[in-house]
Order: C-alpha cells, then sequence, then structure tokens
C-alpha cells in the first residue's frame, strides 16, 4: 500500500528501499561498496537525517553531501541509474505532495551534482570546503 511521507518512519522506509536497490544494481553496488565498505548503518542514518531535514523540515542533517560525491568515480550515466532507482523507489511506495518534493529535489540534486563534478574535472579544481 502506497503511504504520504509524512514522518521518519516513511522517510526511512524511502531510504532502505532505495539504498537496497542501488546495493543489488550491478552498476551502481561496487561504486558504493567501495566507499561505504561495512559502514553501511551509518551511511544509513546519516541519509535519514539528509531526507528527514529536506522532506519533513526537522534539521537533523549537517554535513556537505557533494564532497564525498566528488571523490567518487561517477559520471552521467550513473546519477541517471540513482535517479531511476530513486524513483521506482517513490512510485512503488509513495503518494501526495511530500513524494513529489522528494522525486524534484532529487532530479535538481543530481543534476547539480554531476555538474559539479564535471565541472571540477574539467578545471582540475577542488571545491573551497
Amino acid at each position: 500500500m502506497k503511504t504520504k511521507i509524512e514522518s521518519i518512519t516513511e522517510v526511512k522506509k524511502l531510504v532502505d528501499v532505495f539504498y537496497e536497490k542501488v546495493r543489488q544494481d550491478q552498476v551502481l553496488a561496487p561504486i558504493f561498496n567501495e566507499i561505504i565498505q561495512d559502514q553501511w548503518p551509518e551511511h544509513l542514518a546519516k541519509m535519514y537525517r539528509f531526507w528527514q531535514t529536506i522532506l519533513l523540515k526537522d534539521l537533523t542533517y549537517k554535513g556537505a553531501p557533494f564532497i564525498p560525491h566528488l571523490k567518487m568515480d561517477l559520471e552521467g550515466k550513473h546519477f541517471k541509474l540513482w535517479l531511476g532507482l530513486f524513483n521506482e523507489t517513490l512510485d512503488e511506495n509513495f503518494i501526495g505532495d511530500t513524494a513529489e518534493e522528494a522525486r524534484w529535489r532529487a532530479a535538481k540534486m543530481a543534476e547539480m551534482f554531476e555538474m559539479k563534478i564535471n565541472f571540477h574535472r574539467e578545471n582540475n579544481t577542488k571545491p573551497l570546503f
């Protein structure tokens, strides 16, 4: 049954189901597992706080999410796969305005991260922070 994203319970479901898909994806799993290794519980807890802050406006996340992604070997195809799995998770499990906000924010985040990664690679620069 599809539900609205209204509490941390739904945020955790979104994150858990999505990252289970990532961990099973033939292309994304090796990239994420190389970085995260045996720290999946910590990573998931961080993602709960990240999406809780974005979707529920509970200020539980502090950090700079772009920096770890700059260190990963990511290209446009990876962001497309990531976004496809994220949207699939939303489509299968959630309805409502907050689910649509999650879809929009994920798309913008993927677009921004890809552009910033490409910029830094093309210009051989590092972010200021």
